[in-house]
């Protein structure tokens, strides 16, 4: 039987806090900046996801694409991570963090590694911004491909590990 355990640091990904920058007319977060993203991480479209009060999306995993998450808020957001890439040192690690309004992250996930983002807020709706390396069913939306492999509802060791530990 495997058994999850838990890091401070998974390989293939990337955490970067952002900066609120505040005035009297509210703040503003610069969510990413090319010249400061990995070479070869290159953004090629976003998308915003808004996830409701105690749901969440996932845990699924990507065979090709990169993520490049921003959680500027609102809302806030756990974050589990697991490593399933067998060649990796932190294979079947699990990593936990928060992020969201009170503490803004940039997130470079790297195919291989699971993902569930779950709403914490109370009462808030809670903004992912995505700028993922990939298109969404390639250019033009004309690829019936779909680079995702979800583990939502099933005896996977990730979707049991995220019900055992999922916030109630």
């Amino acid at each position: 039987m495997n058994v999850i355990e838990d890091v401070s640091k998974i390989d293939g990904v990337i955490e970067k806090r952002l900066t609120k920058h505040l005035d009297f007319r509210g703040h503003l977060i610069e969510t990413f900046r090319i010249d400061e993203l990995p070479k070869g991480i290159n953004p090629v479209m976003s998308y915003v996801s808004i996830t409701q009060p105690g749901y969440w999306r996932g845990p699924h995993v990507h065979k090709e694409r990169t993520e490049i998450f921003a959680f500027p808020g609102p809302g806030n957001f756990r974050i589990v991570l697991w490593d399933n890439r067998e060649e990796s040192e932190t294979y079947l690690k699990r990593k936990i963090l928060f992020a969201g309004e009170d503490s803004p992250v940039l997130m470079i996930i790297s195919p291989g590694i699971i993902h569930v983002i779950e709403n914490i807020s109370k009462t808030k709706d809670a903004l992912l911004i995505n700028y993922p390396n990939t298109l969404f069913k390639g250019w033009g939306r004309k690829e019936d491909f779909v680079d995702e492999v979800r583990y939502e509802d099933d005896d996977s060791l990730f979707w049991e590990d995220f019900i055992k530990i999922k916030v109630k």
